[in-house]
């Protein structure tokens, strides 16, 4: 049998995937910040850019995000029988691990190079799965582009990090002690 689904049952469709998604994806960010702190002495110890916002705006913003970027995934999941939902969600899903590995990265690992090439991954695969969701629903790659301002943002704030701290955060022959764990 060949037929279209009501709207009443894509709205279902939707709000059933949403209830999935948007809490999956806000645990996954969450569990990704465990990776790493900017509560160190490492991170305390670099000079901030100037364009380096008030801390606590990282977790609204990233919270607001988690959540757009939940009800995006959920917009194409629920777009049942459409041409390039499988692959979508799959870079969707190639794109989100290099979202969690940031933190890692640059708190945990205190490398800001990595975590440069890391925001250079995301926003690579993030402009194709902007490409992708537009192609399944466009609605769902619109609701992504204040993430790919965001991306946009935390690259060039990664960049000035490195600009205003050529030697890594080392304190050189300064007292304190710094943390810093490598792999």
């Amino acid at each position: 049998m060949n037929f279209l689904a009501s709207k009443a049952q894509l709205r279902a469709s939707f709000a059933r995937w949403s209830l999935f998604m948007v809490p999956l994806i806000v645990l996954l960010g969450f569990l990704g910040g465990q990776l790493g702190s900017p509560d160190t002495v490492w991170f305390q110890s670099l000079a901030k850019p100037a364009i380096f916002p008030p801390p606590a705006a990282f977790g609204i913003v990233w919270t607001i995000l988690y959540v757009m970027i939940g009800l995006s995934v959920a917009l194409v999941a629920s777009a049942w029988g459409a041409h390039g939902r499988g692959i979508a969600i799959i870079a969707f899903a190639i794109h989100f691990v290099g979202n969690l590995a940031w933190t890692f990265a640059f708190f945990g690992m205190q490398n800001m190079t990595a975590g440069l090439g890391i925001l250079i991954f995301t926003t690579l695969t993030l402009l194709v799965v902007l490409w992708l969701f537009w192609r399944v629903r466009r609605l769902a790659a619109i609701v992504l582009l204040p993430y790919l301002a965001w991306v946009a943002f935390a690259s060039v704030l990664n960049w000035q990090f490195l600009v205003e701290n050529p030697n890594g955060g080392a304190t050189g022959g300064e007292a304190g002690a710094v943390e810093r764990v490598e792999f």
